[in-house]
């Protein structure tokens, strides 16, 4: 847990030798064979990605609805389909190396964890896990069995995020005093639903069991759950904060070498009991690093409409702040960077142009790393600690106005340890996941 970003970096080039190049590959010319689970949607961009690498070859499209495998067959012709993803890793057995995973959230442990067991690469959509339990999960059975594995917050290659990580390391606005973070997102905005609704058939496409996997029982419902409205709900996804926050906490996390949370406090409006909060504020403290100007450091989420007060940035009259993003507040300035655009230093008159770092292919920087034998900056080393963060927010946001201590170590809230139950979840029967020894 106290690995920092910058010292893994450092060390995965000196530890290739601990991640053996994918085992059939005899040269850097070998095919790289990719299974999927989840084919439409977000999935079907990322296969999309990882596909037009020219060493990858599609084995196997695994999907609960069939009526979803259309746009991969358009693309991709010939693949074998299957509906249930533990069939298709016993039928295709050493045909597949790797597996995107790109599932509602409820599932990525699952599947993820059941395929690392088997020695198989990983890349898996964000957030990591649906729980601060599984993220760990995930991050130690990636180091026992030695795969190389990636989160899917594609962002984090992106030119956009590595230019503002290279302004905040290199100290253009000194260092940082706090950090502000937002979406604009309701938790419940796909659905605006507090309780279950009707339910209704099942289309004939979907294996609604396999779809619910980990979670219980519970009746289908039109335009409620499949597809994306999962979202909303806590049985499956984690609001606003499990959608975005692997993202736009990314360049905090990375410009900062921020580690896990000492504290951390949610106030929200909407709370119930079967989807997230309209509207949610979470402030985080952590440890205090390098690049912050002192032994702690606040960072706070908004969302739901929710953003700092606009003074805190320094900005001309004329501007405002962008939709979502992040504001670093430094001893010498502020930075801001929108999710998604150049970032923009303030006040303006005391910063001159700055040079733009270039941005890579987030998905064939994972293939590489699979061919070559090394492992990427974005593997559940350091994906594994920054959605524990994310899914501690989701922790809070549950047991609002109280401020919960966090020990990472032993992972346990000694000053609430009513609210441990919700570091992990029930898991029924067939569906259980086993700690990693």
């Amino acid at each position: 847990m106290n690995t920092t970003r910058r010292s893994f970096i450092k060390s995965s080039a000196a530890a290739v030798l601990g991640f053996p190049a994918f085992v059939r590959a005899a040269n850097l010319n070998s095919t790289l064979q990719v299974a999927v689970v989840g084919c439409s949607g977000q999935g079907l961009s990322d296969l999309m990605q990882i596909g037009s690498h020219p060493k990858v070859k599609f084995t196997g499209f695994c999907d609960v609805d069939t009526a979803r495998f259309g746009g991969v067959d358009a693309k991709f012709p010939g693949v074998a389909h299957f509906q249930d993803f533990r069939e298709m890793f016993s039928l295709l057995g050493d045909k597949f190396d790797a597996l995107q995973v790109s599932t509602p959230d409820h599932m990525h442990a699952f599947i993820s964890l059941d395929a690392m067991r088997l020695g198989k690469h990983v890349y898996c959509q964000k957030p990591l896990t649906h729980t601060v339990w599984e993220a760990r999960q995930m991050r130690l059975q990636a180091a026992k069995s030695k795969v190389i594995t990636q989160m899917g917050n594609q962002i984090h290659s992106d030119s956009t995020y590595r230019t503002g990580v290279k302004l905040l390391r290199d100290g253009v606005i000194g260092k940082i005093k706090e950090v502000h973070s937002w979406q604009g997102n309701h938790g419940n905005g796909n659905t605006r639903l507090t309780a279950l609704p009707p339910s209704g058939p099942v289309p004939e496409s979907l294996n609604w069991d396999a779809w619910l996997g980990v979670a219980a029982l519970r009746d289908f419902a039109p335009d409620a759950y499949h597809p994306f409205k999962w979202r909303d709900w806590q049985e499956f996804g984690g609001g606003t904060m499990g959608d975005f926050a692997c993202h736009i906490f990314d360049p905090v996390f990375t410009a900062l070498e921020l580690t896990a949370p000492l504290t951390i406090h949610a106030e929200n409006e909407g709370l119930n009991s079967q989807t997230w909060p309209f509207a949610e504020t979470i402030s985080y403290l952590f440890p205090g690093t390098a690049f912050t100007a002192g032994k702690t450091i606040p960072v706070i989420w908004y969302d739901g409409g929710r953003k700092p007060d606009i003074s805190l940035a320094q900005m001309p009259a004329d501007k405002v702040l962008p939709s979502a993003g992040s504001l670093f507040i430094g001893e010498g300035g502020v930075l801001i960077l929108p999710h998604y655009a150049m970032p923009q230093l303030y006040p303006q008159e005391k910063f001159e142009a700055f040079n733009k770092v270039a941005g890579a292919n987030h998905y064939h920087a994972w293939v590489d790393a699979v061919i070559e034998g090394k492992q990427t900056t974005d593997s559940f080393e350091y994906a594994g600690p920054l959605t524990e963060a994310v899914q501690l927010g989701n922790v809070a946001t549950r047991t609002p106005g109280v401020t919960l201590q966090w020990d990472a170590a032993t992972m346990r809230i000694p000053n609430q340890p009513e609210a441990e139950r919700l570091l992990t979840k029930q898991y029924r029967e067939g569906w259980k996941i086993a700690a990693v020894e």
